[in-house]
């Protein structure tokens, strides 16, 4: 039987997760860039744009839904649904601060790397 570890992660580690599972289909990605540029949107007509059919998309803006990145109102037969801006820029800032350290390291390890091929000399060998 497998032993569920999740609750060994902090809070912050989870919300992450969850944030990147819920971005991590490229039409989950599509979607939010038609929200996005449209501040609102009938799923019939995120339908109408993307490559896949209703059922399909449906799918996708309830995993959004699930994570907070989205929120979404029922208006008869219509469903509208936009960006919840403040959960998204909580999840944008959660990971900037995760991985703001790796950016400082990764820019000290490529100033390192461009010193030391300047004293090598020209070319790429």
């Amino acid at each position: 039987m497998a032993i569920h570890k999740r609750e060994e992660f902090t809070k912050k580690e989870q919300d992450l997760a969850t944030f990147a599972k819920a971005i991590s289909h490229p039409a989950r990605i599509a979607i939010l860039k038609v929200l996005a540029q449209r501040n609102e949107c009938i799923c019939g007509e995120i339908v109408e744009i993307l490559p896949l059919a209703q059922s399909t998309v449906s799918q996708h803006l309830k995993e959004l839904q699930n994570a907070g990145l989205i929120k979404g109102s029922v208006d008869g037969p219509r469903s509208c649904y936009c960006i919840n801006w403040d959960m998204f820029t909580k999840f944008c800032d959660q990971f900037t601060q995760s991985f703001s350290k790796l950016v400082d390291l990764r820019k000290d390890t490529f100033e390192t790397y461009l010193k030391q091929s300047s004293k090598k000399g020209k070319g790429c060998c």
